[in-house]
């Protein structure tokens, strides 16, 4: 078991500072000019947002939180 243990503390710790990182990289919501205006749903990016730098962002991060909760449960367990 404590080497399980330890395995999980190491993929914890690389998924830590993942999630950091591409939270760290993503764009405020407000940012730029095109959210302010109105109509930002409309626009050729905003249609394919799953496409773009940020979509992806925003994919990483919601697996990253998914991994982190998981890991964080199985360590509780394991203590």
């Amino acid at each position: 078991m404590a080497v399980v243990k330890i395995i999980l503390l190491a993929i914890y710790a690389v998924i830590c500072i993942g999630l950091i990182c591409v939270v760290l990289l993503q764009s405020g919501k407000s940012a730029g000019l095109t959210g302010s205006i109105g109509g930002a749903a409309e626009t050729y990016w905003g249609k394919n947002k799953a496409r773009s730098l940020e979509g992806t962002f925003e994919k990483y991060t919601k697996i990253g939180a998914f991994s982190f909760i998981a890991i964080t449960i199985l360590l509780n367990i394991l203590a």
